[in-house]
């Protein structure tokens, strides 16, 4: 066994800080929860949905007063990103998580692709994690810290008619084990990709949703709490886990 001082041998989270970007909504915010009441303090990112990230401040902090802030800023603004990490170091004097959350999922089918709909996905799947990682290395590795970066299956298995989002993810993943021989033995960086979790905000048949359940090992859907548990584990109990991307999808990768 490794002799590491920040291995968590008792498994305490307290006062240890997390960012977690487009934390609002959805697994974000079930993440946030999470992580929440394992101890961290948390840092919410969000871009539009105030109203939403200020109601999961308050809820939390009449849990734990003094445990929760809020910066908003546009991800695809390159030069806002080091500030964005700056700020979220300061809150408590320490950064010990970046979870690379935030994302942008749509149909791209092959002729009518923009070179607007190349920077939209690109930048919020790809490069803002790369540049929120190199901005947040330093904190990180002062704490033995921690990335995990929020992939997709469909980084190894396209997704018809969303060739950006895929590749986008595909890059995400080469990313994820990059930082991790890079930023490597001070600071761990893994990924996460999840399967059928939660639908498309946009909608989607059932028809579609049975198809795709149906070539599951398990038959059904997760939860946003299967991929909330997975990054708990990551930060508290893996220590020894890096570069590595766990597929979070009821067997899903399994089928053809």
């Amino acid at each position: 066994m490794g002799n590491d001082s920040n291995s968590l041998d008792n498994r305490a989270l307290d006062k240890r800080v997390v960012l977690i970007t487009g934390a609002a909504h959805r697994i974000g915010a079930t993440t946030a929860r999470l992580l929440h009441a394992a101890g961290m303090n948390i840092v919410l990112h969000y871009r539009n949905s105030a109203s939403a990230a200020e109601a999961l401040q308050q809820e939390l902090e009449k849990i734990r007063p003094d445990s929760v802030a809020l910066i908003q800023a546009d991800l695809h603004q390159t030069t806002q990103l080091n500030s964005l990490i700056q700020n979220a170091a300061s809150q408590w004097g320490r950064l010990d998580v970046l979870i690379n959350n935030a994302s942008t999922f749509y149909q791209t089918p092959v002729g009518s692709i923009t070179e607007s709909d190349w920077n939209d996905l690109m930048g919020s799947n790809l490069k803002a994690p790369l540049f929120l990682s190199q901005a947040a290395a330093p904190y990180l590795s002062q704490q033995n810290g921690s990335i995990i970066n929020m992939v997709d299956i469909h980084a190894n298995r396209p997704l018809r008619e969303y060739p950006l989002y895929s590749i986008a993810k595909a890059g995400l993943a080469m990313l994820t084990k990059t930082m991790a021989r890079e930023l490597g033995p001070d600071v761990r960086v893994n990924g996460v990709a999840p399967g059928a979790i939660l639908w498309p905000e946009d909608g989607m048949d059932d028809s579609s949703k049975e198809d795709i359940l149906s070539r599951t090992a398990l038959k059904r859907s997760g939860e946003p709490s299967d991929i909330a548990y997975t990054i708990l584990f990551l930060i508290r109990d893996a220590s020894y886990i890096t570069g590595q991307v766990l597929n979070v999808d009821g067997g899903r990768t399994l089928s053809n």
